[in-house]
């Protein structure tokens, strides 16, 4: 089984021109030959992503029954959006009806050539408080880095139960820092809680937001992946990794990825054995 996790930002090519290209994403998801994606920073039926459905889009393009993508929040985020309400869909899927597809919003999705038994979600919330973030100069490497405040938003964990014994859950954790790692500290327990309860072995896989491998200091968990993923025209430090609790270094291989041209962030990938 080949697994990737990408923070797609919603599709957006580098260099910027303009809105996302979705014929030259389906063209990069195809490039990286995997079986189970986890997605990042994805688009639902937004204006500047040409109002698709970015997850049922990918899903077709290499031919996967199965996909999913939870909502963080309803609108376009540095734009106009808001908080989900508790009477809208938690978790948007093939399975899903005409009106539920047809939702403008923002979040995380799961695609999935092996089939999958159930899905889960589960909500972490956001900081109260926002950060001044760095921003890299541009794709060429030459811009010069800026601060912009950037207002924290809702996350959320999404969990994909496979037929073939695993649970892959997806992640994409607020920039604040302690408020994310406390985050992590809650999607760790609830993948192993649904590992046990459905007899699977758990992979936690995202953009997590924390540098320097800090994901599995002090815990059984270890990062299959040590590659600097951002940005991606010259990646100077680590964000997206993929943990597990129990897989051997004789149980899997990394894949490496280069630049697609699609993204500000690399995808990064493994292929368990067996």
């Amino acid at each position: 089984m080949r697994i990737t996790s990408w923070n797609l930002l919603h599709g957006m090519a580098i260099p910027p021109q303009g809105s996302a290209d979705p014929e030259a994403l389906q063209r990069a998801i195809q490039s990286l030959e995997s079986d189970v994606f986890a997605f990042q920073e994805v688009d639902h039926f937004l204006p500047r992503s040409k109002s698709r459905p970015q997850m049922r889009d990918i899903a077709e393009s290499i031919a996967a029954r199965d996909w999913a993508m939870g909502a963080s929040v309803i609108g376009t985020p540095g734009e106009s959006w808001r908080k989900k309400h508790e009477d809208e869909p938690e978790i948007i899927s093939n399975t899903s009806s005409h009106s539920e597809l047809m939702h403008e919003c923002y979040g995380i999705g799961i695609v999935s050539k092996i089939p999958v038994l159930s899905w889960n979600r589960l909500n972490l919330g956001n900081s109260p408080l926002g950060l001044p973030l760095i921003v890299p100069g541009d794709e060429t490497g030459k811009g010069k880095p800026r601060f912009i405040y950037v207002k924290d938003e809702p996350r959320l964990a999404l969990a994909a139960v496979l037929e073939n014994g695993f649970t892959v859950v997806n992640t994409h954790l607020s920039f604040v820092p302690g408020f994310n790692l406390a985050q992590l500290r809650r999607v760790k327990k609830w993948a192993l809680e649904i590992a046990e309860s459905t007899g699977t072995r758990a992979i936690v896989l995202g953009d997590l937001n924390l540098p320097k491998n800090l994901p599995v200091v002090a815990s059984k968990w270890k990062s299959l992946v040590t590659q600097n993923t951002y940005p991606s025209w010259g990646g100077k430090i680590q964000f997206d990794y993929i943990l597990s609790p129990d897989l051997t270094f004789g149980e899997y291989s990394v894949r490496n990825f280069a630049p697609t041209g699609v993204s500000d962030h690399l995808p990064i990938g493994i292929e368990i054995f067996g």
